[in-house]
Formats: C-alpha cells, sequence, structure tokens
C-alpha cells in the first residue's frame, strides 16, 4: 500500500470506530484553503474536528507525534473556518485526533482517541 491508500484505510477505520462510540459522523475529508480535515463529526453537544494519523511502522514515531505545531495551528484554522460557514452548529467544539497503527496485512495494532487533543492556546 501506498500512503495514500493507508491514509484512506486509516480514516475508514477512524469513521467506523468512532461511529460505534457514538459519533455521527457529519463530513469526511472536508476542504477549504487552509487544507483539509479528516472527519467532522458530532458527540455529546460537541461539534468535533478529528484528524487520523495512520503508519505502519515506528521508524518516524507515534502517529500522535506526526501532528507539529503547524499542523496543530492549521486544524484550529480549518476548524474556525468550518464553522464560519455553517449554521446551527452544536455549542461547543474541539478537535480530536485519532492515532492509528497499523500490522504489515493492514491490521489494526493500536487504535486511539485523544480527545480535545488540540485546544486553541495550546498549538
Amino acid at each position: 500500500m501506498d500512503s495514500r491508500e493507508i491514509g484512506a484505510l486509516g480514516e475508514k477505520i477512524a469513521a467506523e470506530y468512532l461511529t460505534g462510540l457514538g459519533y455521527v459522523i457529519w463530513e469526511r475529508n472536508f476542504r477549504s484553503r487552509e487544507g483539509e480535515i479528516d472527519i467532522i463529526a458530532e458527540k455529546d453537544d460537541f461539534l468535533v474536528f478529528i484528524e487520523v494519523r495512520t503508519r505502519t511502522s515506528s521508524s518516524y514515531g507515534t502517529p500522535e507525534e506526526s501532528v507539529t505545531a503547524q499542523k496543530k495551528e492549521r486544524l484550529l484554522a480549518l476548524a474556525e473556518a468550518y464553522m464560519e460557514g455553517s449554521d446551527d452548529l452544536p455549542p461547543s467544539w474541539r478537535v480530536d485526533v485519532v492515532a492509528l497503527e497499523l500490522g504489515p496485512k493492514g491490521e489494526v495494532s493500536r487504535l486511539e482517541l485523544i480527545e480535545n487533543a488540540i485546544s486553541p492556546g495550546l498549538a
């Protein structure tokens, strides 16, 4: 699998996992001039912007370590852009990260949901 296929598989696995936890998926792969948000969902009166990070090897660190300060800033800008262009949103919002590690045959070896992983004051 190439990196694009790995990313798509990771997003599919993450969406299924989140749905099982009660997240209601609103949109996948939302794009704006700031970039792309993997998943936008609602959970417990929160609008949740979800970044999915998938790795097949730990050579370059864990999936969650790959969310750089620059990526955090971009995700916050994307969230704000999405909210500016939308009505009837839940009263609160947050950014979560799904860290996913896949084995050699594409099987899940680790999946971790990190809620409120990126706060506006901590980017």
